[in-house]
């Protein structure tokens, strides 16, 4: 007969070791070590597994049936667009957020949503009394519904006897790091509970005959990463993650795995005192409104693509003169390196003088420009602010810039452009030679400005200067 294992799990990472050690040598945290207990699973012959009829469910893929892969569509469009479609029935979903992001007011919404769609929900959670929740859904909501079931419970026994009793269509858990199994010795949050609940949680969810939706809460470390192991991200279907800035009513949902859908798509929500709002057109939330005769340097927009959705940001530069031998280089929508090869390229091929300036560049709405599509307009509303001179009223700016100076093509332009004649934008620049003549024939009001170099964009735009002159900022 085996004997039982004893080693030592590391809280943090999951690293196994047959001694106790001070020090984690995987995540180099201290005293995060716990003895576990392993019981060895008992061995079996050969033999058994080369013979004996098939398991039941056994049989072809073209024979499977996908209806209990359906989904829930819900009416908030943003989490449908994030999961490919909507909840699906199957599945096994999370959401990780820092603390107070709004990943339990979501929950809520969510249940409130299935629920008037006839659906059957039981809310456990394991980090409010039911009190709480109750206090929570009278402020989000007129009128809770009635198929909204609420439990509050740290035991994984607790859950699957109420799954029993209830019977839900969705099941969600707030948070799955708070849970734990009464056979398993080890404290919640552990390595050993958290896959061992969430293989519990998969086995209700992947039922071939009760089908269970079942959305699950996360918890984030100190380095906006999801407690605990690596294996849980690997074991779920979805893993969402909401990001929200700190004072900031602005909520971005997006998938960094996604089984039923792409991983690109992005939410927009709003904070409000009901609850969570999605923001139907970013594109108006991401713009500052202003009338065709107000003029504003240093302000230029540009068109990103999240997932299928083409975007219309705004982004806004400062350069003022620096007193201290270091300018600063501030920059709230895109990496600090990105924005120092920006001004350098500018500097060397654009003629501009950045070498005193400070520079601050942000988006209004605090959208981060993760796409090079956005470079050309980041140059130029950096200029615009250096020279105190305003760009064009419904002028959009396309575009990656290169080393060299060139302008560079992006991916999905064509539809950008079109985003842009449907809103009514009046001029759009462009790489050379990346449009194709049959969409352009197709804009009724967008004019096309297609050109090779940034020194030709800001000769259109700032005015025609000699080969080698520089342009000079206000303070020169």
């Amino acid at each position: 007969m085996a004997k039982n294992k004893e080693v030592y799990v590391c809280g943090n990472c999951g690293f196994e070791s047959a001694k106790w050690m001070g020090q984690c040598p995987q995540c180099r945290e201290w005293n995060t070590m716990t003895e576990q207990v392993v019981q060895p699973a008992p061995l079996q012959a050969a033999g058994n597994y080369a013979k004996g009829p098939l398991r039941p469910g056994l049989q072809p893929l073209r024979e499977v049936s996908a209806q209990n892969s359906c989904r829930i569509v819900t009416r908030m469009e943003e989490l449908n667009r994030v999961l490919g479609g909507g909840i699906v029935r199957d599945g096994v979903s999370i959401i990780a957020a820092r603390p107070g992001a709004g990943k339990s007011t979501l929950l809520l919404q969510i249940a409130q949503e299935a629920a008037e769609l006839g659906f059957k929900v039981l809310y456990i959670s394991g980090e409010e009394s039911e009190g709480q929740l109750r206090r929570r859904a009278e402020r989000l909501f007129d009128e809770i519904h009635g198929n909204i079931w609420v439990q509050a419970s740290v035991s994984m026994n607790e859950v699957l006897s109420a799954v029993d009793k209830v019977d839900p269509a969705l099941l969600i858990l707030d948070s799955i790091q708070t849970f734990a199994l009464g056979e398993y010795p080890s404290r919640p949050g552990s390595p050993t509970q958290l896959v061992e609940c969430t293989n519990a949680v998969l086995k209700l969810s992947k039922d071939p005959e009760h089908p269970r939706a079942v959305l699950m809460a996360g918890q984030l470390t100190k380095e906006d990463e999801l407690a605990g192991v690596r294996a849980l991200e690997h074991m779920v279907d979805t893993v969402l993650y909401m990001e929200a800035d700190s004072g900031e009513e602005l909520r971005i949902l997006s998938a960094t795995k996604n089984r039923f859908g792409s991983t690109g798509e992005m939410g927009f929500f709003t904070m409000e005192e009901k609850g969570l709002r999605p923001i139907e057109n970013p594109s108006e939330y991401f713009m500052t409104r202003r009338s065709p005769e107000e003029k504003i340097t240093g302000s230029a927009l540009t068109v990103i693509k999240e997932g299928t959705r083409p975007i219309v940001a705004e982004v806004e530069a400062l350069v003022s003169r620096s007193f201290t031998p270091y300018p600063s280089r501030i920059s709230e929508c895109m990496k600090r390196d990105q924005l120092a090869t920006l001004l350098s390229v500018l500097e060397q091929r654009g003629g501009v003088s950045l070498y005193d300036k400070n520079v601050v560049v942000k988006t209004a709405g605090g959208l981060r420009l993760s796409q090079s599509s956005a470079n050309l307009a980041v140059m130029v509303s950096i200029v615009s602010s250096a020279i105190g001179k305003d760009i064009p009223a419904g002028t959009v700016f396309i575009g990656d810039v290169g080393l060299t100076g060139e302008l560079k093509r992006v991916p999905s332009l064509e539809s950008m452009v079109k985003e842009l004649d449907r809103m009514k934008f009046r001029r759009v620049y462009l790489p050379w030679d990346s449009l194709r003549k049959e969409t352009a024939a197709q804009l009724s009001e967008l004019d096309v400005c297609q050109v090779k170099t940034l020194t030709e964009v800001l000769d259109q735009l700032f005015g025609k200067r000699a080969p080698r002159e520089k342009i000079q900022t206000n303070e020169a």
